[in-house]
């Protein structure tokens, strides 16, 4: 019996602000609508998600559809860059990723790796694999910890790939028990969903 989890990456949020209140931008909470226009016809068992509240936003209407609550999980929320609590700049941001992809160990002061990361993300992932045993699961996401996530089962889900994706976006893992079987995105850039 197989397992399917759609990792969603939250929609389009503010440049500014604390990393955990940041919500979504009225493009964000429009996109948030598709989601669950494109999910709830999947037989979606449980909706689980990082605790940052665009990640939240993201799934929280497909979870209202269902008649269900969003599960929130601390240990899915995005990587920590830095010491800061509030955004860092998309410069800042892609020089550090450019450093952590390629020594999952480098951190700044204060703050998390790719491994540390990687690390507790996948012991959510696990957990929810046995918890929801031949079910379909939904996770509010983020890049980073989307792309770990993935990266845990096939290396190939690296930076190139975490540059590729689109906010919001949604992938569909497969599962054989742990094993990671099949990937398959379900959102595209220009926003056509299949």
């Amino acid at each position: 019996m197989n397992t399917f989890i759609y990792m969603v990456r939250h929609g389009d949020s503010p440049k500014v602000g604390d990393e955990r209140t940041r919500g979504l931008t009225e493009s964000g909470k429009s996109e948030a609508i598709r989601v669950a226009d494109l999910l709830k016809m999947e037989g979606i068992n449980a909706v689980v998600s990082s605790p940052y509240i665009r990640s939240i936003l993201t799934v929280e209407k497909l979870a209202d559809e269902l008649g269900q609550d969003v599960l929130v999980y601390e240990d899915l929320k995005e990587r920590v860059f830095s010491s800061k609590t509030n955004r860092i700049s998309d410069k800042e941001l892609f020089s550090i990723l450019e450093k952590s992809f390629s020594d999952p160990k480098f951190a700044l002061k204060g703050a998390e790796s790719n491994i540390a990361c990687q690390e507790r993300a996948i012991n959510v992932l696990k957990e929810l694999l046995v918890t929801y045993r031949g079910r379909r699961v939904v996770i509010g996401t983020h890049g980073v910890v989307m792309t770990l996530m993935i990266n845990y089962y096939d290396k190939s889900y690296d930076l190139d790939f975490l540059l590729s994706t689109s906010k919001p976006d949604i992938y569909k893992l497969e599962f054989i028990n742990q094993d990671l079987i099949k990937v398959e995105r379900l959102w595209y850039r220009d926003l056509t969903c299949t």
